[in-house]
């Protein structure tokens, strides 16, 4: 373990020498006599490639230097036990430059699981990917099937995040629901007690293709009832029902959107008109299920 600081700490003493190293090969790259004769296109492409790993160096610099965490006040976990045992780990973290390695203090001891203050500072997922990385995730699957935001944020980030891992972290995204919109109101208490009059709900359906296992019951009874064919021809009543209907609501206030005749018939005109300004809404909620009957999202607009 002494060995092991010792390393640490000459790491340490120089964190940032290989972000110096990779800047200075830029800039000499750029210098160069080879880069004077590159388009624009070509310019862009070498800085996308090699700027995320410049970027990766430095926060792996950073967190060089703040490792290993170590503190002074003794370490407690929630039942009340003391962590005595002070042992160094180390763990990978994904993030949207590329992968980092960092070097924390743990605080143990017999039948205790080790606490990682270092962990809770910069707080760090239990996963392997960054919360950022993790937000990009979510945020490209409700546009893009999993495999497109495989190769999305490949494309975009440089990161290999596997098929199964996307998965995980958009569910685990959607386990937060309920708390964003609570937290939403709370924030906002004082915006919707000012909200406009006008109370507006909307609701749609989507048929969403799904296995045979997941579809309602009285559907499967009719898909198992089908009969053979062609995987390669499917008429239109097959994909009725291969289909699990998914429930779409929206709530939301908004202000009247009050306008002269004038105003109305000038949008009519072909000739360019900057209309008035639309009303926004406010504190809106938007929700889908595949689990409850478009009946039940119905019920929960209204309640």
């Amino acid at each position: 373990m002494a060995a092991r600081a010792a390393v640490l700490k000459l790491v340490q003493a120089d964190a940032y020498s290989p972000a110096q190293e990779h800047f200075d090969f830029i800039k000499s790259h750029l210098q160069s006599s080879q880069a004077q004769c590159m388009t624009h296109s070509e310019l862009e492409q070498f800085l996308k490639l090699e700027g995320p790993e410049l970027l990766r160096r430095l926060l792996q610099a950073h967190l060089d230097e703040r490792s290993p965490g170590a503190v002074s006040e003794p370490v407690i976990d929630a039942q009340g036990q003391e962590h005595t045992h002070q042992r160094l780990h180390s763990r990978s973290l994904k993030t949207i430059f590329g992968e980092v390695s960092l070097e924390r203090q743990g605080y143990g001891g017999p039948g205790l699981e080790s606490l990682h203050p270092f962990d809770a500072e910069l707080n760090l997922p239990e996963e392997k990917y960054s919360h950022t990385l993790q937000r990009q995730i979510a945020e490209s699957s409700s546009k893009e099937s999993f495999d497109e935001v495989v190769t999305s944020i490949h494309k975009e980030t440089g990161v290999k995040v596997p098929k199964r891992q996307v998965e995980e972290a958009a569910r685990r995204a959607a386990c937060d629901f309920e708390a964003f919109y609570k937290q939403q109101r709370a924030a906002n208490a004082g915006e919707v007690k000012a909200s406009s009059d006008i109370l507006s709900m909307t609701f749609d359906g989507k048929g969403v293709p799904m296995r045979k296992a997941d579809l309602r019951e009285e559907t499967r009874r009719r898909a198992e009832e089908e009969k053979p064919h062609r995987r390669d021809h499917r008429g239109k009543d097959r994909k009725t029902n291969s289909k699990r209907m998914s429930a779409v609501a929206a709530i939301y206030t908004i202000a009247p959107f009050v306008r002269t005749p004038e105003q109305i018939a000038r949008e009519l005109d072909p000739v360019n008109v900057f209309p008035p300004l639309r009303p926004r809404p406010e504190d809106k909620r938007v929700w889908a299920s595949l689990k409850h009957p478009p009946e039940e999202i119905v019920k929960q607009a209204f309640d």
